[in-house]
């Protein structure tokens, strides 16, 4: 008897990061799950189409709650063995005293709790012994921030990190294996056309270092799985 095939759910999965993740748990001979916002045609469909069936694709706005447990309930009787969440947006380098109140909420909301309601919703989908993991960046890092810059993204981040501790401090007793992934200096639209590293340089590194990881609780690692400093 052959082992049934793992399952990933890739939340914010259209293009580049989210769109690599997929594509490499497909290649790694998983099914995977992948979600767009709305219903434009995204690259995810047309990788589906080369999917053989294996790779199904939901709508999400992550950031209405309401969606995030119409999701659930659609999931429900499906077993994840990896939830990751990849979604964030940054409206631009401001200090933080110029950011509007609408935009300082805008982007908390998108990288910090809407991540974490996805977190919490379906934690109920991941097995027992398998990984949920969240998009972080080492600009969350308290410690690594020696320049400044990027005010509004690197609270959000770091916001993220310690709600993230905070969900772990909770289920402490949780055999769940929880990511923070910081994929390095890529070049997309957040990361812009000077980056340092392609998706597909990237990628391969963060499918890497959460395979590697099998002991509970949570861990903020980089794509190389190098251990971030908070």
């Amino acid at each position: 008897m052959t082992d049934p095939r793992k399952t990933a759910l890739v939340i914010g999965a259209s293009r580049t990061l989210g769109l690599g993740l997929a594509a490499a748990y497909l290649r790694r001979g998983w099914d995977v799950i992948g979600t767009v916002r709305g219903s434009r045609r995204t690259g995810l469909h047309d990788l589906a189409e080369t999917s053989g069936g294996r790779l199904t694709v939901e709508s999400l706005e992550m950031t209405d709650p309401e969606q995030i447990s119409a999701l659930r309930d659609r999931l429900a009787g499906r077993t994840l063995d990896l939830l990751f969440v990849n979604a964030a947006i940054t409206r631009g380098d401001i200090p933080i005293g110029e950011v509007p109140t609408d935009m300082f909420t805008e982007v908390m909301v998108t990288n910090a709790l809407s991540p974490m309601r996805v977190v919490e919703s379906l934690r109920p989908l991941v097995a027992p012994t398998g990984t949920i993991g969240v998009m972080s960046s080492d600009q969350g890092s308290i410690t690594l921030n020696t320049e400044g810059g990027q005010d509004l993204y690197r609270a959000s981040k770091s916001a993220l990190n310690q709600l993230m501790r905070s969900y772990a401090a909770r289920h402490a007793e949780d055999d769940r294996k929880l990511l923070l992934v910081d994929p390095g200096w890529v070049r997309t639209e957040l990361g812009g056309p000077d980056a340092e590293l392609s998706v597909e340089e990237s990628i391969p590194g963060v499918v890497e270092t959460i395979e590697r990881h099998r002991e509970p609780g949570l861990h903020f690692v980089d794509y190389q799985g190098q251990v971030v400093p908070w």
